[in-house]
């Protein structure tokens, strides 16, 4: 995990602390965007391990965005959890099946977090 770098996409400062200081507990660097064209912007010029995207983000949503990162034949290798404080039975649903492949609510459980992460980058 040491050599991994994230992306993490949110735009709420509070979101933004907890997600880094997860990961950086594990030893992971991380760069964050606070919207989905910054995001887009980012994944071009930088590689990383995986992205940790907020689903209710302004302009282009979290939705939209993985649905352009699943449509770009260089990214959509990518790992992708989606995080939302605003969760529903449907938007898990929704999420799942535009490209996310692990999904959670707000607030993180970090153990969970962590190894959802461990297994999604695994099976990338």
């Amino acid at each position: 995990m040491e050599n991994w770098h994230v992306l993490i996409v949110e735009d709420e400062p509070d979101g933004q602390e907890v997600v880094q200081g997860i990961l950086s507990y594990f030893n992971i660097t991380a760069d964050v965007a606070f919207t989905g064209d910054e995001a887009l912007r980012l994944l071009t010029t930088h590689t990383y391990t995986a992205a940790v995207i907020d689903i209710g983000l302004p302009g282009m949503d979290g939705l939209q965005l993985i649905r352009t990162i699943r449509a770009e034949a260089a990214l959509n290798h990518l790992p992708c959890i989606a995080i939302t404080a605003y969760h529903t039975s449907q938007l898990k649903k929704d999420a799942l099946q535009a490209g996310f492949n692990a999904y959670f609510p707000k607030p993180l459980n970090d153990t969970h977090f962590m190894q959802e992460l461990e297994r999604v980058v695994a099976e990338g």
